[in-house]
């Protein structure tokens, strides 16, 4: 059994186009995280859904369609989705009990925002004691704003990722994900043949 899993973070309409709060680049990221998820399911990894939900608030809000995970990465019936209301995926949920239970020591994040939920979820990982892995074409943020000025997404995009790889793990492209699992893929494939 894999003691890996992936956190795919708030991958939710609300991001889209369409949504109330879209961001620079999201499909790109959600068809790189759809690429990361599939090798995990693959590879029998855990794949954990993580969606946002703000009661009360102007996005996010439960039972709206912005709130709904995105149907590019459409979680599978029998994986866990876990909803919560902060930026830390870990914060009043039961992922860190999921994950000490099927005894995960690493995990791969991807999603939305890198800025926000991305960042907190990551070194909150680390904190835990969880190997952490980002897979930073596989996230997406947006412009933010501070004192006058407006940085632009890409730069606050890679300012996150520079500070993760700096202490909270490693930070690594999809195409290096799944150069990375294929031996994985390779022994399970002869192995299914060999069941044949």
């Amino acid at each position: 059994m894999s003691k890996r899993a992936v956190l795919v973070v708030d991958l939710q309409n609300e991001y889209w186009p369409s949504g109330n709060l879209p961001l620079q680049g999201i499909e790109v990221a959600a068809g790189n995280a759809a690429r990361v998820i599939e090798h995990a399911r693959f590879n029998g990894d855990l794949v954990v859904n993580i969606r946002h939900e703000a009661p009360g608030g102007p996005i996010f809000v439960p039972g709206s369609q912005g709130a709904e995970i995105n149907e590019v990465v459409a979680p599978r019936s029998d994986e866990a989705v876990i909803t919560k209301n902060f930026p830390n995926s870990f914060r009043d949920t039961d992922l860190k009990a999921l994950l000490y239970e099927k005894g995960i020591k690493d995990v791969t994040v991807i999603g939305a925002m890198s800025h926000m939920c991305i960042d907190a979820t990551t070194r909150a990982a680390n904190d835990h004691g969880f190997k952490t892995t980002t897979i930073h074409d596989a996230c997406a943020t947006r412009d933010i704003e501070f004192g006058g000025q407006t940085v632009p997404a890409a730069h606050v995009h890679t300012a996150i990722m520079g500070s993760l790889a700096f202490f909270y793990g490693d930070v690594i492209s999809t195409e290096n994900f799944l150069r990375s699992g294929r031996c994985h893929s390779v022994r399970a494939v002869v192995t299914s043949l060999q069941m044949v």
